[in-house]
This record gives structure tokens, sequence and C-alpha cells, in this order.
């Protein structure tokens, strides 16, 4: 029990924790809201499920029985049968049904937040688009200047053909990429509006820090909704071992009717206003019983070893993305390596092209080559923050 308001409060926490939820479109933020209050609306159903509606019943009939005369009667009737004591059952059922409204709400905000994550992860792949096409651009300058070189080497007999045609192939190479990169980001550009309604440009993007296994794994909403599920699961048993137990009801009902003319004699004792009441005691006798609380029991048992695996997969989803961010952050290293290399390079181009030895494109190609490396830190940083998004898009109260 301490268990599952421990869960309960969490999911409380989490729909207050939602500060990303503005990057979605108003409809898909109004399709979610249709979602939570249906499953409100459906747990409430469900919890109250146990309580019988009172019967209302009104009647009139005509009898031609006594001779000419049609004889008129009228009955207006109030009726209960509720059950009071179900082994359990009842109360069984409340907790079973406000366990299955916890499960569907973590549901729902999972969806919620993948969603959310998708659209941050589309900025980020955007973003690095467009410093890829950055990028690609100096390297198509790059290829102009080889081929400008090349040519003039050829022309002067110093080299040979293939190598000029090598210098065109990359450069038609490099700018093909270059326009399916283009197409990419339209392809991005629309995935994004399917979701936002926002300006892509004026959106701010997050910083994301690597989060530790432990909040990782205390706030992981799909282990949320696994260890509810196995409350609803357990509830479930209980609620379908009680069905088969003694079960009381009390009934009763009131009657305001006509009396029957053969009885209406001035002498009469019967009432036209009157209560019945009394209770009944039952209890079923089915084959399927034990066949049917053990499919219950399969599914509690069946739930708990979800959650062990569950656990199993979180651990797993962490260390692999945090092998990944480790990789990056080498990758990041190596390009500020080159960065420095490429820096005294280009100075040292710089001051040759000074003296004669080296020519304006030399120096130009070596300061594409500097700001390449520095284009590539940043696409490094933004694959961090792509690997980031998968962890946060499953955790609550990150934003």
């Amino acid at each position: 029990m301490k268990k599952l308001l421990l869960l309960c409060s969490l999911l409380l926490s989490v729909g207050r924790a939602d500060e990303l939820s503005d990057i979605l479109s108003s409809n898909k933020n109004l399709l979610f809201d249709y979602e939570f209050q249906s499953n409100t609306a459906q747990s409430d159903l469900l919890e109250n499920a146990w309580i019988n509606p009172i019967m209302l019943q009104y009647s009139k009939n005509f009898s031609e029985q006594f001779g000419d005369q049609t004889v008129i009667t009228q009955s207006f009737s109030i009726g209960i049968d509720q059950p009071i004591f179900r082994s359990g059952g009842i109360y069984y059922a409340i907790k079973y049904a406000q366990a299955l409204r916890g499960e569907n709400k973590t549901q729902i905000l999972l969806k919620k937040r993948e969603m959310i994550g998708q659209a941050v992860k589309l900025l980020f792949e955007m973003k690095k688009l467009k410093i890829t096409l950055k990028k690609q651009e100096l390297l198509i300058e790059n290829d102009l200047i080889d081929i400008r070189q090349k040519k003039e080497s050829y022309d002067q007999g110093l080299l040979e053909s293939s190598f000029l045609d090598q210098a065109i192939l990359k450069h038609s190479q490099d700018k093909t990429r270059h326009l399916e990169s283009e197409i990419l980001l339209m392809e991005l550009e629309k995935n994004f509006a399917l979701i936002s309604d926002k300006d892509p440009k004026k959106l701010k993007l997050p910083k994301l820090k690597l989060l530790t296994a432990a909040q990782y794994k205390g706030s992981n909403l799909e282990l949320i909704r696994d260890n509810l599920r196995v409350q609803e699961k357990k509830y479930n048993a209980k609620m379908t071992w009680a069905k088969y137990l003694p079960t009381i009801s009390l009934q009763g009902r009131y009657t305001d009717a006509d009396l029957n003319p053969l009885f209406a004699s001035p002498n009469s004792s019967l009432n036209e206003q009157y209560f019945t009441y009394g209770f009944s005691i039952s209890m079923p006798i089915n084959l399927n019983m034990f066949s049917d609380t053990e499919v219950a029991k399969v599914a509690h048992l069946k739930s708990q070893t979800q959650v062990l695996d569950r656990k199993n997969a979180i651990d797993e989803e962490y260390t692999l993305v945090q092998r990944k961010i480790r990789v990056i952050d080498k990758k990041i290293q190596l390009a500020k390596k080159d960065e420095k290399l490429y820096k005294r390079l280009y100075r040292s181009t710089k001051d040759l092209e000074k003296v004669g030895e080296k020519t304006s494109f030399d120096t130009a190609m070596m300061h594409n080559s500097l700001q390449v490396r520095k284009l590539d830190q940043k696409i490094y940083y933004l694959d961090k923050q792509i690997e980031l998004i998968g962890l946060y898009a499953k955790v609550a109260n990150a934003s």
C-alpha cells in the first residue's frame, strides 16, 4: 500500500514538471488533455462499479376483466439490490480501479514526454544539419580550390589527369551530399511541424546533462507504469478470487400502487403504499473458478517478472548511452587537437604566403579546414544532446 501511494505521489509531481510541453502544438496538447480526462472518467466509473443503480419503475395497466368496465391501475416503485459484502471483493475492486487509473495515467504521461522528446530531438537534428551544411560548403570551397590547383598543374604537364579527375569527382560527391542534406532538412522541418506549431528558429534548445543512474532509474516512467501494473494485477487476482466467495446483499423496495378491485373491499387491510425489504446470501458454483483465478494469478506473476526485466533494460539503456557519451567526448577532444594543429598550420601557411612560398588559395584551404574542425565539435556536442534526450524523454521531473 505504501509503495502504491509513493508511486501515485510521483505521478502527481510528474504532471507538474512537464515544462517542455509548450513545444507541442495546441492540438497535440488538447488530445493529451482529452486522454487524461477520459482516463479519469473511466477510472471513476470503474471505481464505483460495485454500487448498483436504484431502480425507479412506473406502470399503468388497463383491464377489461370486470364486465363492460375498464379498470385502470397505476403503480410506482423504488427498489435497490445492493451487495454490501463480497468477501473483500468490493475493497479490491476499488483498489484495482485506483491502480489502473495510475497505470493508464503514467502511460499517457510517457507518450506525451516521448513526443516532447521527439520534438526536441528534431530541433537538435535540424541544428546539427544546418551546421553540417556549413561544413559541406567549406569542403566544396576546398574542392574548387583543389580543382583549380590541379588543373594548373595538369596544364603545365606536372600532374596526371587521374588526379584532376579524382578532385572533380570529390567535388561532385560533396555537392551531392550537400543537396541531400538540404532535402533531409526539409523532411525534418516537416516532421517537426506535424507535432509542433512553434517556429523552430525562435525556440531555445535546452542544455542537457547526463543524469545519474539513480535519477534515470528512480523516475523512469516505464518502470513506474510497470510497478503500478503489478499492483493492478495483484488486486485483479484478489478480486477474481473474491467473486467466487459468499456475497451478502440488501434488498429494499417502496411501492405505491392501486389495489386490484378484487381485493379492494372496505374491510381489506391491504395498503396501497408499503415497503418490502430483506437480505440475501449468494455464492456461485462455477467449474471454471480455478482456471479463472489461476489466469489472474499468472498475470500477476508475469507483471512482477516484467518489472525485473524492465529494471535490467533500464540499466542497459543507461550504460549504452553512457558509453556513447564517452566515445563522443573522445571525438570532441580529437577535434580540439586537430583545431590546434590547423591553427598552427594556418598561421604558418599565411606567413609563407607573405614571402611568396604559398598562394592565397593554400591559405584559404587551410582556413576552411580549421573551420571544419570547429564545426565538427559543434556537431559532436549535438550528437551528445541527441543521445541524452532519449533518456530525458522517459524520465519524470526532467525538462
